[in-house]
């Protein structure tokens, strides 16, 4: 048995993904009508207007400009719950003006520049500790961050849309390992897994995987289990994405697409606190 580590992404690599899902989220949005871009998207709150306003808000604070001021009060809207909701809330805000082809020109030159910025850092800048949304981190853990974000925000669009697309490819596989980086914590903590147990998700398409928790002293991924896992959970990984970002509030209406055997009482706690994103 083997300890699973963190996968190290080397710069011209997590560049290279998010140029593609740059690229991803600039065909969708040229594709799209007045109605679609003014539709609602899969999450609270929000449209599909205010999910590219967001993005282009993170990517514009990653280029160093200062968060706009707005006559609005967003923390009183109701589905912001604190402070980074009203950070994001504050650049949909000041975006709200634009109509979508300003829109998507203005998501085409911030991320133009963001990727002209990440080209021009080094390895060791990549390899350096900076702040981000996980604690003291590489610059590049930061970016595949942001990529796994990028990429939520996609589906998030698609799923409001009912235009289902980019669930699978480099962009998507990467999107799920940063979730699977949470599964000790879920599995360990939020689920109450018990010392000894053991429980693999099984992931069957289209991005397939296999992720073993073995929970001793405290739950940790590794690459395999010593013997049988107490439980197995199959799914999706579409479904274990929108789980794990916390985006499918009806989960008792999609439990049919999911498998359990087992230990049913872990594999159910499992499930339900799957959720790691705030």
């Amino acid at each position: 048995m083997t300890i699973a580590k963190e996968p190290i992404i080397a710069k011209d690599a997590i560049v290279e993904l998010l140029r593609s899902q740059f690229k991803s989220l600039d065909y969708l949005g040229s594709s799209l009508t007045i109605a679609e871009w003014h539709a609602s998207a899969s999450l609270p709150g929000w449209s599909v207007f205010d999910v590219y306003a967001h993005i282009i808000g993170a990517e514009s604070m990653l280029e160093g400009d200062r968060l706009p001021d707005v006559p609005v009060d967003v923390g009183a809207l109701s589905h912001v719950h604190n402070d980074i909701g009203k950070l994001n809330e504050t650049w949909v805000e000041s975006l709200v003006d634009l109509g979508p082809a300003a829109m998507l020109d203005r998501f085409r030159q911030v991320t133009a520049s963001r990727l002209r910025s990440l080209a021009a850092m080094t390895q060791r800048e990549f390899d350096a500790d900076v702040p981000t949304p996980v604690g003291p981190s590489p610059y590049g853990r930061f970016m595949q961050i942001r990529l796994f974000d990028c990429w939520m925000h996609e589906q998030d669009i698609r799923e409001g849309l009912g235009r289902p697309g980019h669930e699978s490819g480099p962009c998507a596989r990467a999107a799920v390992e940063e979730a699977i980086l949470a599964m000790g914590y879920i599995i360990g903590k939020k689920a109450s897994a018990p010392a000894g147990t053991s429980v693999t998700i099984e992931l069957t398409g289209p991005v397939r995987r296999k992720i073993h928790v073995l929970v001793e002293e405290r739950a940790r991924i590794v690459d395999e289990l010593p013997g049988p896992a107490t439980t197995v959970v199959s799914l999706s990984s579409s479904l274990f994405m929108r789980l794990a970002g916390g985006r499918a509030q009806n989960l008792s209406t999609r439990l049919g697409g999911i498998a359990f055997h087992g230990d049913l009482d872990l594999a159910r706690r499992v499930v339900t606190n799957l959720t790691f994103t705030i």
